[in-house]
């Protein structure tokens, strides 16, 4: 049972002793402090809050509600709805502030506090130094009974994000509802099957849905990761479908499924949607240091520059800002376009990977056939208090002193057609080890290289 009280937010395993996992003391406490800190730093006394559909989240998102009422704050309440959603709902509603409840792929028993700031953007790593502070110091300060917030509940969020997806100028919506395309839906029993249907349907889309009860009951493990995936490969086959989508429970990660099942590839996702914006919007992409060499390479295609940025959505998102990229995002499917918002978003991603293939005139499986073929292996190593993270890293820093070492996040191993990276998790207490090359095993070798050095 775990708890992790991070710069990125708070996350943990429901149930146990306080201070050790997700309490609802400890809810209380973070989301107090959290409350505090945006009133002091803004002075805004409203803040949204959104949660996706697991069996915990009813619960915390009670908690959080009430605590910051508790400290006069007016609390846009989404209840169930994504991610992404969140972040457009704060500077929708002028918000202070916004509080996303979800542990995104983690499986059911976690859930976590997400901080947005009023830009509806993930809090900086400073930002949330700060919070951290104040958990640590109980810098809050209730108020009296007079001066309690209120709780306004918000029922068109959802349809808000998809009419200002449908209205950005490069989704040609009537040309895509002439595809009639045939889609098999798997939101993994979250909020993915509130948000992801009437968007397709608005897009002409035949729709088949598989474990679409949002439940929190998770039908499968709900990262999107190809052996998770196997209802899905096998229901777009059965229904002869165009594709398949796969979305995790908050609704910022895609992966697709080709139509004769076999994986498009997370990884794809974002370099599918960079090649239909650099098409159309030439510019700087970025992508994190853990994401594929494929969109670097369609990148300079279109004569455009890639940049890479550590590995957390904030991080992204700073570096597309520094550069003014037209479009990025991480390689686990998450897809960042500033000019929607500046977050991860599974929705625009779909109405992306639609347009593409009604402008190419094209199926999913020989888009990706126009790609560069790489390979990952995506490997862990758990941190049971015998290993060392510094020294971990000094191993594999000693044994590739000769080679490119890239050190923004954790130590990657660059040559010019593939790459190893050790570094560690940002939401789990394991250190992540991926490697990329043209083929399968060539990547395996390298995964295996690092873990070898460190038995």
């Amino acid at each position: 049972m775990t708890l992790i009280k991070s710069i990125s937010g708070i996350r943990g395993t429901i149930g146990g002793p306080v201070g050790e996992n997700f309490t609802p003391i400890d809810i209380v406490e973070c989301t107090a402090a959290f409350g505090q800190w945006t009133l002091d730093r803004t002075g805004i006394q409203r803040v949204v809050v959104g949660r996706d559909a697991r069996i915990s989240g009813k619960m915390v998102q009670e908690l959080v509600v009430q605590t910051l009422i508790a400290l006069g704050i007016e609390v846009i309440d989404l209840d169930l709805s994504t991610t992404p959603t969140v972040e457009m709902a704060v500077t929708d509603e002028k918000a202070g502030a916004g509080i996303i409840l979800t542990a995104s792929h983690n499986p059911a028993q976690w859930n976590a506090l997400k901080f947005l700031n009023e830009k509806g953007e993930f809090i900086s790593a400073a930002d949330g130094a700060e919070v951290l502070e104040y958990i640590a110091s109980r810098k809050m300060d209730f108020v009296s009974v007079d001066a309690l917030g209120t709780r306004i509940n918000k029922i068109d969020a959802i349809e808000k994000h998809i009419t200002a997806i449908l209205s950005l100028p490069l989704i040609p919506v009537a040309e895509i509802k002439k595809r009639n395309f045939k889609v098999v839906l798997d939101p993994v029993n979250s909020t993915g099957s509130l948000a992801l249907p009437p968007l397709l349907e608005k897009l002409g889309c035949n729709v088949q849905l598989i474990h679409g009860e949002p439940t929190g009951h998770f039908a499968h493990n709900p990262e999107p990761l190809p052996h998770h995936l196997k209802d899905l490969s096998r229901a777009v086959v059965e229904n002869q479908a165009d594709f398949g989508i796969s979305v995790d429970p908050d609704v910022d990660r895609l992966a697709l499924v080709c139509p004769d099942g076999s994986m498009f590839g997370e990884e794809y996702t974002l370099v599918a949607a960079a090649d239909f914006i650099l098409a159309h919007t030439p510019g700087a992409t970025v992508s994190n240091v853990s994401s594929s060499l494929a969109l670097k390479d369609v990148t300079e295609a279109y004569h455009q520059t890639y940049f890479s940025a550590a590995v957390g959505e904030v991080n992204v998102v700073t570096k597309m800002k520094e550069v003014n990229a037209v479009i990025g995002g991480e390689g686990n499917g998450g897809i960042i376009y500033p000019d929607l918002h500046y977050g991860r978003d599974a929705l625009v991603g779909v109405a992306f990977i639609l347009a593409l293939l009604t402008e190419r005139n094209t199926d999913l499986k020989s888009l990706k056939e126009t790609y560069p073929p790489y390979e990952m292996v995506k490997d862990r190593i758990d941190l049971d208090g015998s290993l060392d993270k510094a020294q971990v890293l000094q191993k594999v820093r000693d044994h590739f002193q000769n080679d490119k070492l890239n050190e923004v996040d954790g130590i990657k191993v660059e040559w010019p057609d593939r790459w190893v990276q050790i570094r560690a998790s940002n939401t789990e207490p394991i250190l992540r080890v991926y490697a990329e090359a043209p083929n399968l095993s060539a990547a395996q070798s390298l995964v295996d290289q690092v873990k070898s050095i460190l038995s």
